[in-house]
């Protein structure tokens, strides 16, 4: 270590990560980046070494992460998921009263196999088309179809990435690997409990008002309309709200065009020229009153006000969910120039429980935003295809290869039968089965590349060498060894108790990948230091920083439904917090009963 340090390592490495837990907390900057700026700052004080960089990307679970992100992406390209989400659907039409419960038992069951991400970006859509056949608010089930999903991917090990990274640090410390289903007896338990009182406990959460419903309400079919200032026109000289034609009725200036450059982020000052080209949002009614008053010019009317229609196109208001990998994340409204490329208008921006209001164009967006836009139903596709954005109100429609999904469904069965029986690592299963889905063309290289979720994997990347920082140091000892002596004096189960309860807090409040590989090498060094059988604390580690409900920040998928929902923070709190409690009970007490301490 340089500066001749190496005395204080432990606590110069303690105070990183600290400003790292902090900086994750208060969103600074991307979790990604922060980790990122961490290791750069160890290589820097010479903790790391470049080559304990690179040996940290040997650990086997990005590469599993990685492969089990191209095989789901295959059942969703191959049918297999929208058969089941279909299938649901009919449920819901033919018997509504049964259909929340199958809804939320199928997803638990699915999201054991299948990363919970792209499962969840895919059954937005469906939860919010099942609320409207229920009559009920999306906010009823949305909250509800992410905890199903995250309480069933703790049945599997490759049911969430963090259960993968848990059994790949775990290993680096010289435990045997899990196999995919050695969490499956506890998991199911937890999984089971959890889904049951979800489905009893939504009746906690409130009635809320989804942002397009809010912006846009009930409305009759619209139509974007472009009109251009002639130079006869009266309205030269004016300010755009100050023309009575322009907004009488139903009209809705949405911009003012001079020559190529839109004029919205100078809407204030707009004094209208010669040239100009109005962009009004309005009924079809109120286009035919503004030809019959004159203040349009068309073929049989001499009687104009210097206006020359350019063209009207039927307009739709859409919610569009920013999932991870979104093209738009980090970007702003402003730069992307959506109304050039694509001919559409963005109208608000819901980030958590907030509207941004006049910010939302130079506001950077975030992975779980909701913009509202607003354009012709086709240019509004294209803008979803291109930019991998979830429309909130539509299923994703893109080509299936139905032909293609027996071979997906047996590569993944393949997978999970080929762990269960120890025939290889999971790793190398993964790798196979995504080579076989590239291979049959169940999936394109393009599609399956595009599904990686590369903020995650270089998360996970920054944090293994974090991981081997903290290690080096003799943090992980300093930590275990200051809190075993407390916990010797009482049975090992309140010491699983309280490295659960820790990690658990943890995970409400960080990343919780973040969390698994801090906190699962002081889980196994304080277990070795009591004497006990580090397994337990370990599992105690990879549920706890996964089952973390009573924050939107605990789980990726919970931010994914904080916009789409309308949920203000404290929503999650109603049902999160006993739902916490449930599953910490159970696995605390069934821990030690399927690993025993001792």
């Amino acid at each position: 270590m340089i500066f001749g340090l190496d005395a204080f390592a432990p606590a110069v490495a303690a105070l990183i990560i600290l400003v790292l837990f902090v900086s994750f907390a208060r969103e600074w900057r991307a979790p990604e980046v922060s980790a990122l700026a961490a290791v750069a700052v160890f290589l820097v004080l010479g903790i790391l070494t470049p080559a304990d960089v690179v040996k940290s990307l040997s650990n086997s679970a990005p590469v599993t992460i990685g492969a089990m992100f191209i095989i789901t992406a295959s059942l969703l390209r191959t049918g297999v998921l929208e058969a089941l989400a279909g299938r649901m659907r009919r449920i819901a039409e033919t018997r509504p009263r049964l259909a929340v419960v199958s809804f939320l038992s199928v997803l638990a069951a699915i999201s054991g196999f299948v990363n919970n991400t792209p499962l969840v970006m895919l059954m937005v859509p469906i939860t919010v088309a099942l609320a409207e056949k229920l009559k009920e608010s999306p906010s009823k089930l949305l909250i509800p179809l992410s905890y199903a999903v995250v309480l069933g991917g703790m049945t599997t090990l490759v049911g969430t990435s963090t259960n993968i990274l848990v059994d790949g640090v775990a290993r680096h410390y010289d435990l045997p690997p899990f196999h995919i289903m050695e969490v499956a007896p506890l998991g199911v338990c937890v999984a089971a409990a959890g889904v049951l009182l979800v489905v009893l406990g939504r009746r906690l959460l409130p009635d809320r008002t989804t942002l397009a419903a809010l912006v846009g309400g009930k409305q009759t079919q619209r139509f974007i309309v472009e009109i251009v200032i002639e130079g006869d026109s009266p309205y030269i000289g004016q300010h755009p709200l100050d023309v009575k034609a322009f907004n009488e009725g139903d009209r809705r200036v949405v911009d003012v065009i001079r020559g190529d450059a839109s004029l919205r982020r100078e809407f204030a000052d707009v004094i209208l020229q010669a040239g100009d080209i109005i962009v009004m949002r309005s009924a079809m009614a109120e286009i035919l009153t503004m030809k019959e008053e004159g203040a349009m010019k068309t073929p049989d009317s001499p009687r104009t006000q210097g206006l020359q229609p350019l063209s009207s196109r039927k307009s739709v208001l859409v919610e569009v969910l920013l999932a991870p990998g979104a093209h738009f994340v980090g970007r702003t409204l402003r730069h992307l120039r959506l109304r050039r490329r694509y001919g559409v208008y963005p109208i608000a921006l819901h980030r958590r429980s907030e509207n941004l209001g006049d910010r939302f164009e130079q506001t950077p967006l975030e992975v779980g935003d909701t913009i509202l836009i607003e354009g012709a139903p086709e240019d509004l596709k294209r803008l979803v295809d291109d930019n991998d954005l979830v429309n909130v109100a539509e299923p994703e429609v893109h080509p299936i290869r139905r032909r293609h999904a027996p071979i997906a469904i047996a590569v993944i069965f393949c997978v999970v039968m080929g762990s269960v029986f120890e025939i290889m690592p999971i790793e190398g299963l993964a790798v196979i089965g995504a080579a076989v889905v590239l291979a049959t063309r169940c999936i394109e290289a393009d599609e399956a590349f595009t599904s990686i979720d590369w903020r995650i994997l270089t998360l996970i990347l920054a944090m293994l060498a974090i991981g081997t920082a903290i290690d080096k140091t003799g943090l992980v000892d300093l930590v275990a060894g200051s809190a075993a002596p407390h916990l010797m004096q009482v049975p090992p189960i309140v010491a699983l108790a309280a490295v659960y309860v820790f990690s658990l807090v943890l995970t409400e409040f960080l990343t919780n990948n973040a969390v698994a590989i801090v906190v699962t090498p002081v889980a196994i060094e304080l277990a070795r230091q009591l004497g006990v059988d580090p397994r337990p604390f370990v599992v105690a580690v990879m549920f706890s920083a996964s089952l973390a409900f009573a924050t939107p920040i605990g789980y990726q998928t919970n931010t994914l439904v904080y916009s789409v929902g309308g949920y203000k923070f404290t929503d999650f709190l109603k049902l999160g917090v006993p739902l916490n409690i449930l599953t910490a009970v159970m696995a605390i007490l069934l821990i030690p009963v399927f690993w025993p301490l001792n």
